[in-house]
């Protein structure tokens, strides 16, 4: 028999619903699987092994009673570290917090537990969500490379086998990141269509929260359980949630996808990720669809954009905290939160304008192209060095491959559009990376329906991180 954790979540679903497993016996797995990588992966900042066994017996009495909730009833999910959960410690990868237990649920949380999902554990994050984390999280793929940040454990702990999802944040790529170096798919859906509340924020104006999976499939029915208006949320969309998965047999044929080739496939790009990506392209066409070439000289922008609203949302949110606990946050994230307070209003300003400048080029290309999706690499590099990362120029601006990984992921962020990161290749070092496609807003489905019509014609899902096939 195929073992558990090998399954994907929709698989696992399938059989729970037949009758064929458990959900304790998923449980069980997840566990058996943590026991095995985490001394040398480190993805867990909390297991909840004890809560997880107790909400999966109550998950299979209800389904033998034939009270299923729906495909995500008993399957283990793991919570990454700054998304709260009532009455579990919520950290969020810092010291500042610690031993600190949320009185409510995240509502993305809430939503997934009505769901019938079962929490395994929270995840590991970068401080958070934007410093470095201790002791570090390593990559499955190989244990002296980056993993990707900040859902630096959610990617690890899927990729490991130890949960059959888990739920990412992403202000300027870090659902994304992660998943084209942990060889999975990840969604930053459309800005309000996951609420944020009871999610420690980064930055308000681009925060998001998403799920990051081993499959298409996977990642539409996770989407579906966490997503929904929430009156809690300022920012929530007052848009009902579809059925992400109905056309995803649909194909592409007819289907008009963009490519902009002077941001995107610039010669940073590592070779075999052009090389790939270009192959992608090319079986797109051959499946029917309509390659269309778009430029968007915005995108240049975008960067500096970001990265300026980032630094300014995000010290304010910390500007008590920092006066108070400055000794205990990481000099990853207190470099960042100081220059964050030099930031003029002036310069906020203008990065709002900016952020607004692209938002509507990139929509008018979307209408007057008739665009379907876009599509470029995740990232122009596959990984990096540990010993690489976090890094600081004597000004405090981060000299750090982080930045460059980020390079492709900032621009949806600030458009808030649905962006989606597919595995597409393994390089010659044995380090994975995807593609990425933009959808229109609030259109997921249909991104969900373009990548499954490359992921059912290859098996990169199938594949496993030899360092966890060695353990």
């Amino acid at each position: 028999m195929t073992e558990l954790t090998d399954l994907s979540l929709s698989e696992a679903s399938d059989l729970l619903g037949a009758g064929e497993i458990s959900s304790l016996e998923l449980v069980e797995a997840n566990l058996r699987a943590i026991d095995k990588t985490e001394p040398v992966v480190q993805a867990y900042a909390k297991v909840l092994a004890d809560e997880a066994r107790a909400a999966a017996k109550r998950a299979d009495a209800e389904i033998a009673a034939g009270d299923r909730r729906g495909p995500l009833h008993g399957i283990p999910i793991g919570i990454k570290d700054n998304i709260y959960t009532k009455g579990i410690v919520t950290e969020s990868g810092s010291q500042v917090m610690a031993g600190f237990l949320p009185d409510h649920d995240a509502t993305c949380v809430a939503n997934l537990k009505q769901a019938g999902a079962v929490i395994i554990g929270k995840l590991r994050c970068h401080e958070f969500a934007l410093g470095s984390n201790e002791p570090p999280t390593r990559s499955p793929w190989n244990l002296d490379c980056y993993p990707g940040g900040s859902s630096i454990g959610s990617g690890a702990a899927v990729t490991s086998r130890s949960s059959f999802g888990a739920l990412g944040t992403d202000t300027g790529g870090s659902i994304r990141v992660p998943s084209s170096i942990n060889n999975l798919v990840g969604m930053k859906a459309s800005f309000g269509r996951v609420s944020i509340y009871g999610v420690v924020p980064v930055a308000w104006s681009l925060d998001h929260v998403g799920p990051m999976t081993r499959k298409v499939r996977d990642n539409a029915l996770l989407l579906a359980g966490m997503a929904g208006p929430d009156p809690k949320d300022p920012t929530s969309a007052k848009q009902p949630v579809p059925d992400f998965c109905a056309a995803l047999e649909a194909g592409v044929a007819g289907l008009r996808i963009g490519v902009e080739r002077d941001y995107f496939f610039y010669d940073g790009l590592q070779d075999e990720i052009r090389a790939s990506v270009e192959a992608v392209i090319a079986e797109y066409q051959q499946l029917g669809a309509e390659i269309i070439e778009i430029s968007l000289p915005e995108l240049e922008i975008t960067q500096d954009a970001l990265f300026t609203i980032v630094l300014a949302e995000c010290s304010t949110y910390h500007r008590k905290l920092i006066r108070q606990h400055s000794e205990k946050y990481d000099p990853a994230s207190r470099v960042m939160l100081q220059l964050g307070q030099l930031v003029p209003a002036n310069h906020y300003l203008a990065a709002q304008q900016a952020r607004s400048l692209y938002r509507t080029a990139i929509n008018n290309a979307f209408c007057e192209q008739r665009l379907d999706a876009m599509l470029w690499p995740t990232m122009p590099i596959a990984t990096a060095p540990l010993d690489q990362i976090f890094e600081f120029r004597a000004d405090g601006y981060p000299e750090t491959p982080v930045s460059s990984m980020c390079h492709h992921t900032f621009n949806a962020n600030l458009a808030g559009l649905p962006a989606l990161s597919v595995p597409c290749g393994i390089t010659s070092d044995g380090l994975p990376f995807g593609f990425q496609l933009t959808g229109r807003a609030f259109d997921e489905a249909m991104i969900y329906r373009i990548a499954y019509a490359y992921e059912r014609e290859h098996d990169w899902h199938r594949r496993k991180a030899e360092v966890i096939e060695d353990l």
